[in-house]
């Protein structure tokens, strides 16, 4: 048979999916974070506590305004490490700080603490999340390119048993770089510092063992509840033991017993007073308030004085300094389970809608070459077939790989990232759109790459064909990555927590499962008999595969739409308009080419100009799909979508409402099939507002470091994810492509 003169499928695929481009492309999506952090240490991680430098400078890097940072502790379940008085006993924070010529830190603005309870002891402390911050004023002459932090933290990490733990943190934050990245959780750490109230109020002491608080300026809504008190200088009270307090109308009065270990006796003393008796574990403390007293009446006498902590902690303390804290390990059969998960998840991806076109062009280039009767001429042409499906495989396996290195580094300095990243720039979105318009103009036979490059480039498929299904499979894992098949979503919550060469090995897998259909087609030549032979059909496959390149470029546009508003997608609208007019313009011939081609070039450029910041201007607007008008109260409508927050689930539990929250984005395919099918479904929405359920809807259309944190606590780094919250349970993680059954089963689940 004759070799079909069929223009060549993967003109288009061979030129502009070069490894640099598409790699680019990546790095461009994460170039405004990577160019952040590059070369810092501002992460330590251990399996009791993971310590994160944060910086949040709300006015920009400028002589004389105020930066925050900070050190953020994030403690596994039942651990907790300490407050300035860290009670009966432990450790507070320690922070050291390295800063420029000219600035001094702060004291730290401590949160408002919990009291840890153990036996007839008690400790001060913080478990869950918490951030310590401290201000820094940049001198009214500063000037520089970036701002330089360092910092040197050691902490005591207890449940039943105690580990000392230190780390050495570094970031530079570049003076036009994103600065207030971190703005939510140092407005989260000041809400819950305490408030210092006005003076009303005395202390007293009574019988020489007793401290007798009388205070009258506390918040009305305490008012007859159980509170407790936090003295800011240690060894003053016993904190376990148990102590007198009572309300006398708007008055509230306490007497705590002195410790025998005193050493201090001070004519004034600062407390905090917070009403915090209810909190569960990991629960953040509510904000208490701050009171500085005089003390009345004579102290007895105090203890001497210690010469240091004990010698056990102090021998603890120096080895911890010696020796680096180990990674997280992930064991044998939890790795086994997560590289099956990756495999399976990838070998799904294929059916993804995103994918589909790209494969199909493979496939089709695939049957283009035939099946020769001549087995010399079969024997070239299947070992040509071998050689393109390892050059594909290899081109997914090492995308995957180093789309997830990149995530893994990103996130091993600081950044709160998780899989489909790059779709949260909008750089990325509009870039990615303007590649899949070519394609499609491409494919419907607008132009071939034959007459519109040089030669030698044009060439470049005819002399490589393996490098072109090699560039195949980066342009497939490209469109590919955005979305998170069934089993990887556990997969790729525990990769991004595992070291770095098992992490490699998870994202890998990835890339081997959605690469394998083409590679057995590839090796077996049974599965190539079965595909289409070559024909006229072709060619009119090739345009009708243009269709679904278009559409994938609409939903482009809608994603870019979710992040930068109206605006943004209708500069990448015109902007796109005028990119198809010049590669119109380029394919004319003679003298009106050379016009054509200079007014569109010079259209293209004004609009890029004019109307291209619009494109990656990231407002903040609301998405289509979530709510907006939710109720700001616990006992908002059931079967209404409301906007997520973690305070907006911790309300909703202590009201004793379950609440299911969809983790999505735009850009997110399963997400939006699972939105239109099983969350659209009327019965499920009748059921879940007759069990008065809240809906909650968490949106990682943009960059969202609080939604990364929540999936991470959820063991998850992508979406689609779904969980179920119920009081006083752990949450239920629901599948990536969720059923109505699978709902109302975990619904009824007691």
């Amino acid at each position: 048979m004759a070799r079909s003169n069929t223009p060549r499928i993967c003109h288009l695929l061979d030129t502009l999916r070069t490894g640099a481009s598409l790699l680019g492309l990546w790095l461009l999506a994460s170039s405004s974070w990577a160019l952040d952090v590059l070369g810092q240490t501002s992460v330590v991680q251990s399996d009791q506590v993971r310590a994160e430098l944060l910086v949040h400078a709300p006015n920009g890097l400028a002589g004389g305004q105020t930066v925050w940072a900070g050190l953020q502790l994030t403690h596994a379940k039942d651990w907790h490490t300490y407050w300035k008085n860290p009670g009966d006993s432990g450790l507070p924070t320690q922070l050291e700080w390295r800063l420029p010529p000219g600035m001094v830190a702060s004291d730290i603005a401590w949160p408002t603490p919990k009291k840890f309870p153990l036996g007839p002891l008690a400790n001060f402390g913080y478990d869950g999340e918490v951030l310590l911050p401290v201000a820094i004023t940049l001198p009214a002459n500063w000037s520089a390119t970036g701002l330089d932090i360092g910092l040197s933290a050691s902490w005591l990490a207890c449940r039943t048993e105690c580990i000392p733990e230190e780390g050495e943190f570094r970031l530079s934050v570049p003076t036009n770089g994103q600065a207030g990245l971190h703005g939510r959780a140092f407005e989260e750490s000041r809400s819950r510092e305490p408030k210092d109230i006005a003076q009303k109020s005395n202390a007293a002491i009574a019988g020489g063992q007793f401290l007798s608080f009388s205070i009258d300026t506390l918040p009305s809504a305490w008012r007859g509840k159980t509170l407790t008190l936090f003295p800011e200088v240690p060894n003053i009270i016993e904190p376990g033991a148990a102590w007198e307090q009572q309300w006398e109308g708007s008055r509230w009065t306490a007497r705590l017993p002195l410790t025998p270990l005193r050493t201090e006796a001070p004519a004034h003393m600062t407390v905090v007073v917070a009403h915090n008796e209810a909190l569960a574990h990991g629960q953040p403390a509510q904000a208490g308030v701050r009171l500085s007293l005089p003390v009345g009446g004579t102290w007895p006498a105090a203890s001497p004085s210690p010469e240091g902590i004990s010698p056990a902690l102090a021998a603890a303390l120096e080895g911890n300094a010696a020796a680096p804290l180990p990674p997280a390990q992930a064991d044998s059969n939890g790795l086994w389970v997560a590289l099956l998960g990756a495999l399976v998840g990838g070998l799904i991806l294929n059916l993804m809608p995103c994918v589909f076109p790209v494969l199909a062009i493979k496939v089709l280039a695939f049957t283009q070459h035939g099946d020769p009767n001549d087995s010399s001429a079969a024997a070239k042409v299947r070992a040509s077939h071998r050689a393109s499906g390892l050059a594909y495989t290899l081109g997914v396996v090492l995308s995957f790989a180093a789309l997830g290195g990149l995530l893994v580094a990103l996130r091993a300095t600081g950044e709160q990232l998780g899989w489909g990243f790059q779709l949260q720039s909008p750089a990325v979105v509009a870039a990615l759109a303007a590649l899949f318009t070519i394609i499609g103009l491409n494919l419907a036979g607008l132009f071939e790459f034959g007459n519109l490059l040089p030669g030698s480039v044009a060439g470049l498929q005819a002399r490589n064909p393996t490098l072109d299904s090699f560039l195949t499979g980066v342009l497939a894992t490209a469109v590919a990555s955005p979305c998170t098949a069934p089993f990887m979503g556990a997969s790729l919550g525990l990769a991004v927590g595992l070291p770095a060469t098992q992490a490699l090995m998870v994202f890998a897998a990835i890339g081997l499962g959605m690469a394998s259909p083409y590679l057995l087609a590839s090796w077996v030549p049974a599965v190539a008999r079965a595909l289409p032979r070559p024909g006229a059909w072709m060619a009119t496959f090739k345009q009708v595969m243009a269709f679904p390149m278009f559409a994938t470029v609409v939903w482009l546009v809608w994603v870019l739409g979710q992040q930068t508003g109206i605006n943004g997608a209708g500069a990448l609208l015109a902007l796109l308009l005028m990119l198809a007019m010049l590669v119109w313009a380029w394919r004319q011939t003679g003298r009106s080419r050379v016009w054509l081609t200079g007014l569109s070039a010079l259209g293209l450029a004004a609009l890029l100009k004019g109307i291209g910041p619009l494109v990656l201007a990231e407002e903040h607007i609301a998405p289509a799909d979530t709510a907006t008008t939710a109720e700001p109260h616990a006992n908002a409508p059931a079967g209404t979508w409301q906007a997520w927050s973690p305070e907006r689930i911790a309300e909703l539990t202590r009201a004793g409402r379950t609440v299911f929250v969809d983790y999505t984005a735009a850009w997110c395919v399963t997400c939006q099939y699972n939105k239109r099918t099983t969350l659209s479904n009327e019965a499920l929405l009748a059921d879940l507002a007759k069990r008065n359920v809240a809906l909650l809807r968490a949106d990682w259309t943009r960059r969202d470091p609080a939604v990364t944190a929540s999936l991470a606590s959820l063991g998850r780094n992508g979406v689609p994810t779904y969980a179920l919250y119920r009081p006083g349970k752990a949450p239920v993680v629901l599948s990536e492509i969720l059923g109505v059954d699978e709902v109302r089963s975990a619904l009824a689940q007691p």
